[in-house]
């Protein structure tokens, strides 16, 4: 038998050896793991997950919360008539409760209990306060694999999450948690895979970090140039001079971008802005 047909279960062994402690340290693991890859004792996916796991350890919830500015709460007071635009035209399953004060949450209200009384013709007889649940609270400091083991340990989906002076800076969901270590968790209102750029209401559009700096410039009927980069995240990001945060704007010429979905990897979404004076393809060509 020869070398090559040898190796597999030689890496075995080595890795073996690593996660029980040979390594010196842990990018000598991740070294390892990656000449595992290469050797063909795993494939790319179960190294990015493996990657993922080690890599939690050093984010912090700061860095994958949805801030504040984002997120989709309720009023304590709002009537059930009130909430279910709110439940259907998010498509959330949770839901932050405020009071009069906004650095006030008082707890988490379920879509499903507010659905379920819909479905049971009892809209007049909700009341919010029998519904909210308690809210848990986590500064925005805490690491991310701190978080998903309380999460597993009290089954909890959702946490508000706090600045150094108790004010409420954005909220964390066990998805975003997970997202570290498994990649994008894609939904029915995440852009669709065959189309990089979807309008979602006037001058409004969901726009893949991915989509070449040329279908842009088409679509939007603009001229941002590509020479630098292909991308429209390249291309922010070199504004910038680094990877932006979640819920981060910046201007390009007139046009607005808001990163609404990033890790420490790269931009996967965002929500552009266009000015009015900027027609999309499809406006112009009714237009024509």
């Amino acid at each position: 038998m020869n070398e090559t047909k040898r190796s597999p279960a030689g890496w075995i062994r080595k890795l073996g050896r690593a996660l029980s402690g040979e390594a010196q340290d842990r990018q000598d693991l991740v070294e390892q793991l990656r000449e595992a890859r290469e050797r063909g004792l795993i494939d790319t996916e179960a190294l990015d997950m493996l990657e993922g796991v080690l890599g939690v350890a050093d984010i912090q919830v700061r860095d994958i919360m949805v801030p504040r500015s984002q997120m989709v709460t309720v009023n304590r007071d709002d009537p059930a008539s009130k909430l279910l635009p709110v439940v259907v035209e998010s498509g959330h399953s949770r839901f932050p409760v405020l009071d009069s004060d906004r650095d006030d949450i008082v707890g988490i209200l379920l879509a499903k209990d507010v659905l379920r009384v819909f479905a049971a013709g009892q809209e007049d007889r909700f009341d919010i306060r029998e519904c909210t649940r308690p809210a848990v609270v986590v500064p925005e400091s805490k690491r991310v694999n701190v978080l998903l083991k309380e999460f597993r340990r009290n089954r909890n989906h959702m946490a508000i999450v706090v600045d150094e002076y108790g004010g409420v800076a954005g909220l964390v969901t066990i998805e975003d948690a997970i997202e570290q270590i498994v990649g994008d968790i894609d939904d029915e209102f995440d852009v669709e895979d065959d189309h990089n750029i979807r309008k979602e209401g006037e001058r409004q559009f969901a726009v893949r970090g991915a989509t070449p700096i040329e279908e842009f410039n088409e679509y939007f009927g603009v001229s941002l140039s590509d020479e630098e980069f292909d991308t429209v995240a390249g291309l922010i990001m070199k504004q910038l001079g680094r990877l932006p945060r979640r819920g981060e704007i910046l201007h390009i010429g007139d046009i607005e971008f808001r990163v609404t979905r990033a890790d420490r990897r790269r931009i996967d979404t965002l929500k552009v802005i266009p000015p009015h004076d900027v027609l999309p393809l499809e406006d112009r060509e009714t237009a024509d």
